[in-house]
């Protein structure tokens, strides 16, 4: 490692040793490439091949291949080498994009770096994740982080089938590892340790992988795993690309309830999605529009309430906010009369059985509120449950704080629907209005819309 080193930085110095130092160099790759006790001898060979293999105008395919693609799958475990693949990454990420655009496709087997050991390597991915996320393997790389935990179970069997053969009493006993083992699950697990990117799917078998790593949830390395993924997430969302936002909220509705049942781990992933969702929408708020269907789909199903609360208010809340002409020109009255429908029945279902959760009525109420502002032929119905809210017909409350807060936030709505223009105006402000300027502008007191509804909400 130290010669090849050596070599490299005489070449650096001076381009004409190239071509008499390369021969050497692709000499010794072929003989230890094969050879994983030689595997910390890799990442010096990658530097040179990486440095000048322009120059001397050979193909790296092979050296790639190995020090992405095999040395994180065989030696996933190793901490060293993890380190110095993960610094080789960060200290070469520019010429990599640009000499090594491909290597992004090796993603998933770098990912076993970090399932085997995330505590001492989320800070690497922190930096290394964002050079990962293209227009190629965005998707994938997210259904990836969030079978993280997965990956980690996997790689664990893997290891325990390997030193443990089934005669043996550490080979029996767990009902995961004998499902590793099986033929009929084979596929699964085949794909959770692929790679590459782009060599298979098994969105419809999620639930059944799970189901098939239910006892790994509560292995220490599998909770640890799953620790790091919320914070990758937030450094995945903040690099994504426009063009992909689509894309994105599908699978973040999708993935909200195909996720291994670990403690805490499925509310923080909700909590994720829910504050990625609103800043999606809020910098492109035709996503609405765009995604409309698949929004009021989930937002209809009244399951999602309790399995989703946090995931669920975030849509609905979107719902009522930018499905507006004001945002996007396509959004026709049939479109905002349809949403109202759907969020209607999903209230009166949710108040006429059980105790809904006050947040999640109050959400309801509001983005009803707000669509009604938009129709006024929806008016009458939305202030119909509003005047029974007034009256007391709260029953399905829990507690007397839960009465407060929903009958409070029905007569602030109540009072701003008897006057439709007024509402419009508070609802669906300008977006002059809704832009944070108020506190810089000296003149200025509390914004209109506050002032209005402050005024209303206090006359009887």
């Amino acid at each position: 490692a130290c010669a090849v080193r050596i070599l490299d930085g005489v070449c650096v110095e001076d381009a004409g040793c190239v071509y008499r130092a390369f021969p050497c160099v692709k000499s010794l790759f072929g003989r230890l490439n094969s050879d994983l006790s030689c595997s910390r001898v890799l990442l010096p060979i990658a530097q040179f091949y990486l440095n000048h293999g322009e120059t001397a105008a050979v193909d790296s395919e092979c050296v790639w291949r190995c020090v992405f693609g095999v040395l994180p799958a065989e030696c996933f475990n190793d901490p060293y080498l993890a380190h110095e693949t993960l610094s080789f990454i960060r200290a070469n990420q520019l010429q990599l994009h640009s000499s090594v655009p491909l290597y992004t496709h090796y993603f998933p087997s770098l990912l076993k770096f970090l399932a085997w050991d995330s505590p001492g390597l989320v800070s690497d991915y922190v930096d290394v994740l964002p050079s990962l996320v293209t227009a190629g393997t965005a998707v994938e790389l997210l259904h990836s982080l969030l079978d993280l935990p997965c990956l980690t179970a996997a790689l664990t069997l893997q290891l325990r089938s390997a030193c443990f053969p089934v005669s043996e009493p550490g080979g029996r006993g767990l009902s995961s590892l004998e499902a590793f083992r099986s033929p009929a699950h084979r596929g699964l697990f085949l794909f959770l340790l692929r790679g590459e990117a782009g060599s298979g799917d098994t969105m419809d078998r999620l639930s059944v992988l799970h189901d098939l790593l239910m006892e790994a949830a509560d292995w220490s390395r599998v909770i640890q795993s799953a620790q790091s993924v919320p914070v990758l997430l937030h450094i995945y969302f903040n690099t994504v690309t426009t063009r992909l936002l689509a894309q994105l909220v599908l699978v973040l509705l999708e993935r909200s309830s195909l996720l291994l049942n670990i403690p805490k781990y499925t509310a923080e992933i909700h909590r994720v999605f829910s504050h990625h969702l609103l800043k999606l929408c809020k910098l492109h708020p035709s996503l609405v529009v765009d995604q409309s269907r698949e929004l009021l789909e989930f937002a209809g199903t009244t399951t999602n309430i309790h399995s989703k609360e946090d995931l669920y208010t975030h849509v609905v809340w979107v719902l009522g906010e930018y499905l507006s002409v004001s945002f996007d020109s396509r959004c026709s009255v049939d479109l905002v009369t349809s949403c109202f429908e759907a969020l209607e029945a999903v209230l009166f279902e949710i108040t006429s059985s059980g105790s809904p959760s006050p947040r999640v009525v109050t959400s309801l109420l509001s983005a009803l509120a707000k669509l009604a502002s938009r129709s006024h032929d929806l008016i009458p119905r939305v202030s119909l449950f509003l005047s029974k809210l007034r009256s007391g017909a709260v029953s399905w409350c829990g507690s007397e704080e839960d009465v407060v807060a929903v009958v409070t936030r029905g007569e602030e709505l109540w009072s701003l629907l008897k006057l439709p223009s007024v509402a419009l105006s508070v609802l669906t402000p300008p977006s002059l209005a809704t832009s944070p300027r108020w506190h810089r502008d000296a003149n200025a007191t509390l914004p209109p819309r506050l002032r209005t509804l402050t005024g209303l909400t206090h006359t009887r």
